[in-house]
């Protein structure tokens, strides 16, 4: 009875552990659209790759909230502080079209929880 009990114990104790850790951070690049312009779209990666920046800070469009699309076409959608964050870095970029990001943070389901959002302004290969 007693090994029963401090296995159930650790078991639960184990649980409890992995639970509190939560996501593990994660690092992307992609470019940056906005909601309105990335809802219902067909080839999100070209049509992300060659969005404006005027485009993306049209007032319904900022008000849709922003994306990520990566180079292999997944979309995840920014939380309310990565919006606002996409908000500033359209607002002080000098690129035009195809805003390549990083974004760091944590996935859950198709949105990411951003801790940090940086233009990306190297060659990619």
């Amino acid at each position: 009875m007693n090994r029963k009990l401090l296995v159930i114990f650790l078991s639960l104790a184990f649980a409890a552990m992995l639970y509190a850790q939560g996501a593990a951070p994660t690092k992307i690049s992609g470019y940056l659209i906005d909601n309105a312009c990335a809802d219902g779209a067909k080839d999100l990666g070209p049509r992300a790759k060659g969005h404006s920046v005027s485009c993306a800070l049209m007032d319904n469009c900022e008000q849709s909230g922003y994306s990520v699309v990566t180079d292999d076409n997944k979309r995840y959608k920014l939380d309310e502080k990565g919006n606002g964050n996409a908000v500033e870095l359209l607002k002080n970029t000098q690129t035009k079209k195809g805003l390549r990001v990083a974004v760091e943070g944590t996935v859950k389901d198709d949105t990411i929880s951003v801790t940090k959002l940086t233009e990306v302004t190297e060659a990619i290969n």
